[in-house]
């Protein structure tokens, strides 16, 4: 099967379509075919030499994948061959190639209103969305949240989980995706390169902070005591949470085939969708992740498979 795999930490050039051995299902695994992937920010940061060390080279990249069940190991009951799956994957795996085994317990079936481009653009930015607002932010109905990064992979999938949710969504984005982040769902959007969210959005109860640096630190200035920093790009200043009588957390996504599922249930009544900004064949992962790394985004870049 074809992988894209790195064997050296480095830029885009790093990434080689190799010929690889065909993945065996372990009991509790099953073996997807893999129609899409999609490209994340952790892809290009793992190719640069984050996340994961030197001696676990070569890897295989892609957290994403979206296919059908080719076959199931021993003590899998959920899936069948055939299914049509989604799943983010763990570490040591990739979804940029032709076939991967996966742990059927973080996988679940697509949602029927997606194709597989679509499914596959979801795993990761929707998890990420869904941890961060409700598992570590315990947003509620009528609470305030402000996202920042609105129009990006995660940021799209907040903002439409945090206004189905009930709560009033505030928003930072570049001006050309203000009309884009209102469609999703957000009250009050913001141009983050002409104005100061400061001054701009009411007092929130939550803000997602998927920027960092001084933005993740200016957001202090909108929550109040026992308001909630949550954060995918570091822990957050505990000191500049402390005065504001706040809290601040980071944190990883971890896969969750459960999650998954809720997620599929909200696509499929048509209360959510992910938004594709480009497709590449598989034989062009390195022009995808070079673009998701250096050019502006509109939701999601997937590998779409032979």
């Amino acid at each position: 099967m074809k992988a894209v795999r790195i064997h050296e930490f480095g830029g885009p050039e790093a990434l080689r379509i190799e010929d690889q051995p065909l993945p065996e299902p372990a009991a509790g695994e099953i073996l997807v075919r893999v129609q899409a992937s999609s490209v994340n920010p952790v892809d290009f940061k793992m190719r640069n030499g984050g996340y994961v060390e030197k001696d676990k080279l070569p890897l295989t990249l892609g957290r994403d994948m979206a296919g059908t069940v080719d076959r199931v190991g021993h003590g899998v009951s959920d899936f069948a061959p055939g299914d049509a799956v989604y799943a983010l994957l763990p570490w040591d795996r990739g979804g940029h190639a032709e076939f991967v085994s996966a742990p059927a317990r973080i996988c679940a079936r697509k949602p029927e209103r997606c194709d597989f481009v679509q499914a596959a653009a979801a795993p990761l930015a929707a998890l990420t969305a869904w941890q961060g607002l409700f598992d570590h932010g315990g947003l509620k109905e009528g609470q305030t949240v402000l996202i920042h990064g609105a129009n990006g992979g995660v940021g799209h999938f907040a903002v439409q989980f945090a206004a189905v949710a009930g709560a009033t969504v505030a928003a930072t984005c570049r001006g050309e995706d203000r009309d884009f982040v209102r469609s999703l769902g957000a009250t009050h959007v913001v141009d983050y390169r002409a104005e100061r969210f400061e001054a701009a959005v009411p007092r929130v109860d939550l803000v997602l902070d998927l920027v960092g640096g001084e933005t993740q630190r200016r957001s202090f200035e909108v929550l109040g005591p026992g308001g909630m920093l949550v954060s995918t790009l570091g822990e957050p200043d505990a000191e500049a949470a402390a005065g504001s009588g706040a809290k601040g957390v980071g944190f990883l996504v971890e896969p969750n085939g459960e999650q998954l599922a809720m997620i599929a249930r909200l696509i499929d009544l048509g209360r959510v969708m992910p938004t594709i900004d480009q497709v590449f064949p598989l034989e062009q992962a390195a022009a995808a992740e070079r673009r998701l790394e250096t050019e502006h985004v509109r939701g999601k870049i997937v590998v779409r498979l032979p």
